[in-house]
């Protein structure tokens, strides 16, 4: 007979507590982080070395120019502009003089912009460099080529193939995030189950599979989150992968907003930039409807819970799409089609590009991509996506201790799937 698991905070003290560990932590980060940015704005103008996040045209006022986004070695984020022929630097470190003496530090948190001048450009290729170079040498088409290096080393999408996948509804699938992780970590849990058990067998069968994987698998996550410069969405899957691993070890309840609530303090405690991330965001609302999902329908076959939890998600993260994204077309709902034959292509595209053979899926996502010239535009105002947060938080069956037995007669759950039903209907009129 399987032992019913507790919850995380039995008690209010312990609830307290943890909130005036974290506030302490939170203290602490903010500390830091105001120290480093009195060093850079003590003076007129600072010297600094920052990567290149994105590099990009752009014209205003009839002038054109180019606009870089940086990551400086400190952590912090910020925008510049170049002359319109400036060479191509996406990738390269670049040391910089920056102006930033009279920037806010909401502003330093934030990403803010300044005047800078160019004192040297990295010449060294980095791994990184290296690996997207490789990729791209094994694509003739240059969006092609871009897409696997989002998937692999989260490199930030053109925009007008942001602006595709927005309006097929695959948006998360590019953007590296516990999805990946999930794949990746039951990719490499079966393929070390093999030589692990061949080992056991023989010289440690007192170890256990289960907590020797995950330390393994844990590892290697951790090497790969911090080659991709830990993106916010990946940082929360791996925290909440330690997290949940953690929990169920002591016999503590994972699939609980407690522990989602666990890991989006803890990681603004010791990361306070993420609140300004919205990948974070998105990615912790994901959660969320997942965890919804689970307490619904904790009793349902698995088969169709595997079934019906995709729509769910799609269902209830539309609004999130149609009021920051706004890209819509027919083909929209069919991500739910893509987002479960996704867990097979990406284990296997890494497989490909690893044999010599990684184009061999470049036909079919020029097909894919070709979809999204049928598209439309549907932004939703942000009052309706508050109303859709308000209501999403009122259907916890928690916070008014429905029982499971009566869970089905609270209204709020059904609310909830009657709005955001009608939002995709909206949606739909408006592009069809």
């Amino acid at each position: 007979m399987l032992k019913e698991r507790v919850s995380l905070f039995t008690k209010k003290r312990d609830f307290f507590f943890f909130i005036l560990a974290c506030g302490i932590v939170l203290s602490y980060s903010l500390l830091i982080e105001f120290n480093n940015y009195k060093n850079l704005t003590r003076f007129d103008s600072n010297l600094l070395t920052a990567t290149v996040l994105r590099q990009y045209t752009k014209t205003k006022d009839e002038k054109t120019y180019q606009v870089l986004k940086l990551k400086s070695e400190e952590g912090f984020s910020f925008f510049t502009s170049a002359k319109e022929n400036f060479q191509q630097v996406k990738d390269k470190r670049l040391k910089l003089e920056i102006w930033a003496a009279k920037i806010s530090f909401y502003e330093y948190l934030n990403g803010f912009y300044a005047y800078t001048k160019v004192l040297g450009i990295q010449t060294d290729e980095t791994l990184k460099q290296r690996l997207n170079n490789h990729i791209a040498s094994s694509h003739a088409n240059e969006d092609i080529a871009n897409i696997y290096q989002a998937l692999y080393t989260a490199q930030p999408l053109h925009t007008h193939l942001q602006a595709a996948f927005s309006a097929l509804g695959v948006s998360h699938l590019l953007a590296i995030s516990g999805f990946h992780l999930g794949v990746l970590s039951g990719v490499l849990f079966f393929l070390l189950r093999v030589p692990y058990k061949f080992f056991q067998d023989r010289y440690f069968p007192y170890r256990s599979y289960t907590l020797d994987s995950f330390m393994l698998i844990s590892f290697v996550l951790l090497c790969y989150l911090l080659f991709l410069d830990s993106p916010p969405s990946l940082l929360r899957a791996f925290a909440m992968l330690l997290i949940g691993f953690f929990l169920y070890e002591r016999g503590i309840k994972i699939v609980s907003m407690q522990t989602l609530f666990l890991t989006v303090v803890l990681l603004l405690s010791f990361f306070p930039r993420l609140v300004f991330s919205l990948g974070f965001w998105l990615s912790a609302g994901g959660v969320f409807y997942i965890f919804l999902f689970l307490m619904y329908f904790k009793d349902l076959n698995k088969v169709w819970q595997f079934v019906l939890m995709p729509f769910w998600v799609y269902l209830l993260m539309l609004p999130f799409s149609l009021s920051i994204f706004g890209g819509f077309s027919l083909y929209h709902p069919l991500s739910i089609v893509w987002t479960t034959l996704f867990s097979l292509f990406y284990p296997l595209s890494i497989f490909l590009h690893l044999a010599g053979f990684g184009d061999s899926f470049d036909t079919l996502l020029e097909m894919f991509l070709s979809f999204a010239e049928f598209s439309g535009f549907v932004r939703l105002q942000q009052i309706w996506l508050f109303v859709h947060i308000a209501l999403s938080f009122l259907a916890i069956p928690q916070i008014f201790s429905v029982s499971l037995k009566e869970i089905w007669k609270s209204p709020f759950l059904a609310l909830l799937l009657f709005y955001s039903s009608s939002l995709f209907i909206y949606a739909v009129y408006n592009v069809a």
